[in-house]
């Protein structure tokens, strides 16, 4: 942590000595110690700027240090050969942007406090997102000290013991990073007021107890261990299905080698990614973007205000909170009061027993051909904020969601497609010939293995019209994703492996260029020891998954960790692996459904797991985090985590009477293990042969891998022959992949969703700029903020203590519809007949 220091921009005084931000340990300082590696990355103060002194600044412009000036005369002859033609297909760069860096206008300014606001014309990032929302200097700040450690820790315990407990009851409330950077900030301002300013010494370590003013720098840091520990692993579905379901116990030892392995192996791949994903600044990451939007209004000392725009009077930081309090006791009208205004499907409450017309306008088991909501739950809840991802991206998934599910889906379900008639159209169940949930444990022997007899006499798997849709476009995405990125990305893939100084570095990565970065051989060295973890918790216990397709499902992870991260950066859309790892492992390895739990865990959660801790770096790339200090707080954080979570399932599942049961009286019915076990038993049991295998129901599915190969081709032909045209925009594994939610999220999320992101990000954005550089991601925050809040209030004040909604029309006509009771079915069969193939 070292000695205390004044919190002063970075690098002021010519010939500063930039002191270490580490503890006294042999990972020494996060800082460069060349000097001169310091120069173009400092923060002039306002005296250098006006003046024309210090680290060659003149003109209000940031001098350039000689060797930087030669060092770019020799890379910018081969960043700019071609660059002006990628630049036109690149979505994200505003039309007419230049290939110099984009200059702010004085009005975009208004974001950020009055000295940033002296660094017009400045060197700045190139696309208005980033420059938004992230400042293009850096402060000399300590960040890895004794007040960020125990307030993350803590934070990590809270929250990582209380999403394991939640993710048990349906339905379930998740804790996000958001509360953790709301919580703390008070926490950190309450240490800063009490705690002694004095040193001690840990485990030979000095370390100050109170280091000054919290900063901007530990906040960040406390949210990177929130954001690596708050989600819950993977894994405790998998523990859920073997002990609940499967009635096995391999014990404690294996449950925490399995959490750990499953949840640390990513860091590998991220330290490997790096250079593709975290360095280049056309990898945006749009979902870090309102935190740190949020992190530097809550640090605004002297804001100017803009009275031009509404809300411009007030700091940016009242401003979310106004939000967030407005959005919180908003959502007890639509969440509790009058729940008829979360989907109004008004269709549906005129024709209650009408098959059709739930199927129609229904906005639960409906395709919502009328999408009309007044919750943000509908809006966010399963896509995320709206106001997040550039408005391309929405686009293209609303093109996917409205040719497949709002035209291919009611075609091929009323014109009898895969014997839709009897089953509903729009949900995740499995059924059997009788239109009944199929039974699984009328196909298994007392070892869980698939007795053959008994399913040839039982009956083949069906699904709803758009959960086999599903399916084909999961398909279709994962054959896009491959095509589009060897058309779009591999040429700059290779010359980044080639050498990463090709690239003209932004701002950003200028600024970051001091700080050390944390050596590859810790990435490549955590990987070895997570690897040999694995390893013993798949070999070393009777899981039947073998080591050759273990490292199989390793490979996919990694393979896959490139083009999906390139569309998450862009995007903010995460293309799932879990139904191509599912379908591969039931090819290769039929009739072992924990061996298949195991392969989709470590083949999908691997490659997740190793994009959420590349999305941190890029928000500690944004924050100017020295990297040594991000590396530790995420694996140490997320090493916890996983400890705190086999302990809380475990005392649940010891605790709780009737845990896991569908009666029982809190809800604590394991949803997320329930369809594990049922996932492990369609794939990794019955197997996609006899599901998707020519001759089969679905086989027709396996043609979008054909369409999913050919039409990145066409958008990349169509692209290239006219580069100004709204064909640039096309990215076939968002069209394909975008609405990847639905099942279980409906046509009304995303259309809805749609609606929203076409207002805030191309009519706001084009006509009221400086409203949305200053206020729409503050906005976003505050609205996710704001439904959190109230969720748990109704949760713990209400569901909790059994008090019911209020009982009048507003809430009792959304429960008439069979939309609502999920039995919009056009044919129900009468008892002991069925559909369907006669032989399967």
């Amino acid at each position: 942590m070292g000695s205390t220091r004044s919190p002063g921009p970075s690098g002021t005084a010519a010939g500063d000595g930039t002191e270490d931000d580490h503890w006294d340990s042999d990972f020494g300082s996060d800082f460069d110690e060349n000097p001169g590696e310091m120069r173009h990355r400092s923060r002039p103060s306002v005296e250098q700027v006006h003046s024309g002194l210090g680290n060659g600044v003149a003109n209000g412009r940031k001098g350039h240090s000689s060797e930087w000036i030669e060092s770019n005369a020799r890379n910018d002859s081969d960043y700019e050969e071609g660059e002006e033609h990628e630049h036109l297909l690149d979505p994200n760069l505003p039309d007419g942007e230049t290939i110099e860096l984009h200059r702010m206008d004085s009005g975009g300014l208004a974001s950020f406090d009055d000295e940033a606001a002296s660094k017009a014309g400045e060197e700045n990032s190139p696309y208005e997102e980033v420059r938004a929302a992230v400042r293009n200097y850096d402060e000399d700040l300590p960040c890895n000290t004794l007040r960020a450690w125990t307030i993350g820790m803590t934070l990590v315990l809270f929250g990582a013991s209380m999403n394991t407990l939640f993710s048990l009851r349906q339905p379930s409330i998740g804790l996000g990073a958001l509360i953790a950077q709301i919580i703390a900030w008070p926490l950190g301002r309450a240490w800063e007021n009490v705690v002694p300013d004095r040193q001690i010494r840990i485990f030979g370590l000095r370390c100050d107890l109170n280091p000054g003013p919290f900063n901007i720098k530990e906040h960040s840091i406390i949210v990177v261990m929130a954001s690596v520990s708050f989600s819950v692993a993977y894994a405790t579905d998998v523990i859920l299905a073997q002990m609940v379901f499967y009635k096995q116990n391999f014990g404690i030892i294996f449950q925490l080698i399995l959490t750990i392995s499953t949840q640390s192996l990513g860091y590998g791949i991220a330290g490997m990614m790096r250079k593709f994903l975290v360095y280049p600044a056309s990898m945006i990451w749009p979902g870090n973007l309102v935190t740190v939007a949020l992190m530097n209004a809550m640090y605004e000392k002297h804001e100017a205000p803009d009275p031009s725009i509404i809300g411009g009077r007030m700091p940016r930081y009242r401003w979310f909170g106004v939000v967030a309090f407005i959005s919180g006791i908003y959502y007890f009208i639509p969440g509790f009061f009058a729940q008829f205004l979360s989907v109004f499907a008004f269709a549906t409450w005129m024709a209650p027993e009408s098959p059709v017309v739930n199927q129609i306008f229904g906005g639960i088991t409906g395709l919502s051909f009328l999408p009309i909501t007044f919750d943000w739950t509908q809006i966010a809840g399963y896509i995320g904020s709206p106001l997040i991802p550039p408005w391309h991206a929405i686009a293209n998934t609303l093109i996917g969601v409205v040719l497949f599910y709002m035209v291919l889906s009611p075609l091929f379900h009323y014109t009898g497609v895969w014997y839709a008639s009897y089953l509903p159209i729009l949900d995740s169940s499995t059924y059997d010939n009788t239109g009944a949930t199929y039974d699984v444990s009328k196909i298994l022997t007392p070892e869980f293995t698939l007795n053959e007899e008994a399913y040839k006499a039982y009956s083949p798997v069906f699904i709803s019209t758009t959960f086999a849709m599903s399916y084909g476009l999961s398909f279709a995405a994962i054959a896009a994703l491959i095509v589009h990125t060897y058309l779009h990305h591999s040429k700059s893939i290779w010359k980044q492996y080639k050498n990463s100084t090709n690239e003209k570095p932004d701002i950003h990565m200028k600024l970051m260029q001091k700080y050390k970065e944390a050596p590859s051989w810790w990435y490549f060295s955590l990987f070895a020891i997570v690897l040999a973890l694995a390893f013993v918790s798949v070999l070393a216990y009777p899981t039947n998954l073998t080591w050759w397709a273990f490292l199989l499902a390793v490979s996919i992870s990694f393979i896959f960790s490139l083009p999906i991260g390139i569309i998450q950066a862009v995007t903010n859309h995460q293309i799932a692996l879990n139904v191509l790892t599912e379908l591969v492992y039931g090819y290769i390895q039929p009739g072992r459904p924990l061996a298949l739990m195991l392969f989709k865990t470590y083949g999908y959660i691997t490659m997740s797991q190793a994009l959420t801790f590349v999305s941190d770096l890029k928000f500690g790339h944004y924050m100017k985090i020295p990297p040594r200090t991000m590396f530790m707080a995420q694996v140490v954080a997320t090493t916890v985590s996983c400890f705190i979570q086999i302990a809380v399932l475990n005392f649940v599942l010891g605790n709780v009477e009737g845990v896991c049961e569908l009666t029982q009286p809190q809800r604590f019915t394991c949803p997320g293990g329930r369809i594990f076990f049922s996932a492990s038993v369609i794939w990794g049991l019955i197997g996609p042969s006899r599901v998707f295998s020519p001759g089969q129901i679905y086989s027709g599915l396996l043609t979008f891998f054909v369409i999913g190969a050919v039409a990145p081709v066409i958008f990349w032909f169509a692209a290239k022959r006219w580069p100004r045209s709204p064909a640039k925009y096309l990215m076939a594994p968002l069209i394909f992949g975008g609405a990847g939610a639905i099942p279980p999220a409906t046509p009304l999320n995303y259309l809805s969703w749609g609606i929203v992101g076409y207002v805030f990000q191309h009519l706001v954005k084009k006509y009221h700029f400086r409203w949305w550089t200053r206020l729409n991601y503050l906005t976003s925050a505050g609205l996710d903020l704001g439904l959190a809040l109230g969720t748990l209030v109704i949760f713990f004040v209400f569901t909790l203590n059994e008090i019911e909604a209020p009982r009048w029309w507003g809430n009792n006509v959304v429960t008439t519809t069979m939309d609502y009771q999920g039995k919009a079915i056009q044919v129900v069969l009468p008892a002991g007949e069925t559909f369907g193939p006669q032989v399967w």
